[in-house]
Formats: C-alpha cells, sequence, structure tokens
C-alpha cells in the first residue's frame, strides 16, 4: 500500500463530493482555482461504473469521464490538493481489476466506493446503496478494491436504505478496518430530501472508536457553509467533511474567510467555466450539461434572473458571451 495521505492532512479535512455531470475536471478547475488550499484538501472524480469501465467497446468513453486537464494538474501540484476517483459495481473481481489500473497509471491519490448512491436504476443493479441491504457482498468487493490498489481505498455510504442501521451497517465495513468512510447521513428512500441527521453520523464515530481507531469517519449531508463544518466537525466528532450540494449555492464555499463577490466577478467565472467546458469537451459532452451550472454563478445580485434566463437559452459559448455582452457589467474588457 502507498502512503496514506488521509491521515497526512490536517483535521478537519474538507472535501468535494463526487457529482455525476458536475465533478469533471472542468469543474474542479474552477473550484480549486477559487478555493484557499488550506480549506479544501481533497477532490473526487464523477463516479464511473465498473463494468462500464472495463468494457471492450464503451470503456474508452467512460474512462474520459475521468480524465484530468493539464491544467487541474497543475493546480493540484501547486496547491497540494489530492484527488480520489471514485467507482461503483456490484461485481468484487472488477472492483479489483478497475481499482488495479486507475492505481498503477498513477493519475489520482486515492480510490473511493460509492455505497451511497439511491438512484433506481443503479440500485436495481444491486450496486451503490443496495449493498447496505447485501454487507457480505459489501465486504467482498471492500476486501477485493482494498487487495488490488497502491493506493488508499476509502468508501462511501448511507445509513439505511427503508430505515436506518447506522450501527449494525457501518459495524460491517469497520470489519474490513477501512481507511476511511464517508457518511451520508440520510437513508436510502429519502434522496436528497429531509435533513441529514448527523447524530447517526455521531454514532458512527462512537463505533469507530471501539472497533477499528485508525479508521477515519467523514460526515455528508447539509453543510451549508465553511464555518458550518467547522461546526459539525466539533459538535459530531467526525474527522472531515464532504460538501456536496453546498457548492452551488456557493462556488467560493472553501474559504475562511467569505465576503461578498460583485456581478463581475460571478459573470466573469462562469465565462471561464463555460470556455473550459467547451475547451475540453468540445462535441464529446452536450452543451446543455453546462446549464445547470449557470443558475450557481447568477444570483444575488440584481439583473441576475435575467441574465440567468437569457443563458438558459444559449447554444455555444459564443452564444454566452453575447449574452454577457449585452449585459450592464465589464465582463470583457472594452
Amino acid at each position: 500500500m502507498a502512503n496514506n495521505f488521509w491521515k497526512e492532512l490536517k483535521k478537519p479535512v474538507f472535501t468535494l463530493a463526487p457529482m455525476e455531470d458536475v465533478t469533471d475536471t472542468v469543474f474542479r478547475e474552477i473550484v480549486l482555482r477559487i478555493s484557499d488550499p488550506n480549506c479544501l484538501h481533497v477532490v473526487f472524480s464523477e463516479f464511473i461504473s465498473t463494468d462500464g469501465f472495463l468494457h471492450e467497446v464503451g470503456g474508452p468513453k467512460v474512462k474520459h469521464r475521468i480524465q484530468i486537464n493539464d491544467s487541474e494538474k497543475k493546480l493540484l501540484k501547486k496547491t497540494g490538493v489530492k484527488l480520489v476517483a471514485q467507482i461503483w459495481g456490484s461485481d468484487p473481481e472488477k472492483h479489483a481489476r478497475t481499482a488495479k489500473i486507475i492505481s498503477e497509471e498513477g493519475e489520482f491519490d486515492g480510490i473511493d466506493i460509492n455505497m451511497g448512491c439511491p438512484v433506481k436504476k443503479i440500485v436495481k443493479q444491486g450496486a451503490c446503496s443496495a449493498l447496505i441491504g447485501n454487507p457480505f457482498l459489501a465486504k467482498e468487493i471492500i476486501q477485493a478494491t482494498q487487495e488490488a490498489s497502491t493506493i488508499p481505498v476509502s468508501i462511501k455510504t448511507r445509513i439505511g436504505i427503508k430505515e436506518v442501521i447506522t450501527e449494525e451497517w457501518i459495524g460491517h465495513l469497520l470489519e474490513t478496518k477501512p481507511i476511511l468512510i464517508t457518511i451520508h447521513g440520510r437513508i436510502q428512500k429519502q434522496q436528497s430530501e429531509g435533513m441529514a441527521d448527523w447524530n447517526e453520523v455521531a454514532k458512527a464515530v462512537k463505533l469507530r472508536d471501539q472497533m477499528s481507531p485508525e479508521t477515519l469517519i467523514h460526515g455528508n449531508g447539509d453543510v451549508i457553509s465553511y464555518e458550518d463544518g467547522l461546526h459539525k466537525a466539533s459538535q459530531f466528532g467526525v474527522d472531515g467533511l464532504m460538501v456536496g450540494r453546498g457548492i452551488f449555492q456557493n462556488p467560493w464555499f472553501f474559504n475562511r474567510m467569505e465576503h461578498e463577490h460583485t456581478p463581475e466577478e460571478r459573470l466573469k467565472l462562469l465565462y471561464k467555466h463555460a470556455f473550459l467546458f467547451t475547451q475540453t469537451w468540445e462535441s464529446e459532452k452536450n452543451f446543455a450539461i453546462l446549464k445547470r451550472f449557470f443558475k450557481i454563478y447568477t444570483v444575488g445580485f440584481h439583473g441576475a434572473a435575467k441574465i440567468r434566463a437569457n443563458l438558459m437559452e444559449t447554444n455555444s459559448l459564443e452564444d454566452v458571451r453575447k449574452v454577457l455582452e449585452s449585459s450592464e457589467f465589464r465582463v470583457f474588457e472594452r
């Protein structure tokens, strides 16, 4: 096993969650550019299927989803922020093969096993949060991945399927002596609804102390600001916080000293994101994917709603530029 970077990070550790069609190399680069490296320690890739990764025909397309731009590589090196690939599936042998390839290629610092995604089409395959109901298979997957990987292996999961079974389920996982378990304080049935139950996350921390003191426990769910993360770490005893939807409320989330950002700052960042997206993916990804990000930047200032509405009608980088040029704000040099 290579050096366990997780143990070396200053607590509480802050991580950017893996999110489909969100945390690609472009968005990670945007976040890295505007974050304090003392407040952001680890970023995750989009989650990828082990079946797809190993498929003879579809494999290259899946692998492309976790590509790392040279500009992102430079930022990761400069800031010291670590990059982790998240994988999912229901076959231990395929997890092992995928982990071996990813770890040997040397682009990622760690591998995370997704045992939390509640999406029905994935659950039907017996993967992700479905594994909460199949602890024997879950442990086989973890152990196979640990044995095959030369980089640290972590797990992300939830606290149950239809009911909360935190201690029973986390107890099974702790038997494999994992490096890190990130716990989303919701059951599968909740999806992203309701409030995350951090008292259940705290129960996992106490169980960890008894069963596997070396295992780190991170919490996930409703971390609304950096300061809120610090508060939750102190209150519930976790070693770190994973941030998902919070980044949509504030792209500058990972900064201790937060301040108001001007409309020009927001719109310049939006254009930088659109430019990098187009440059990276060209015709490989639908431009419409980019539109989910526009609302991140177009909030909190007079005229934002109109600009956002116009941006939602765009179909190219040139369209985006025209919308921003027609606004009252100095996004480009005039």
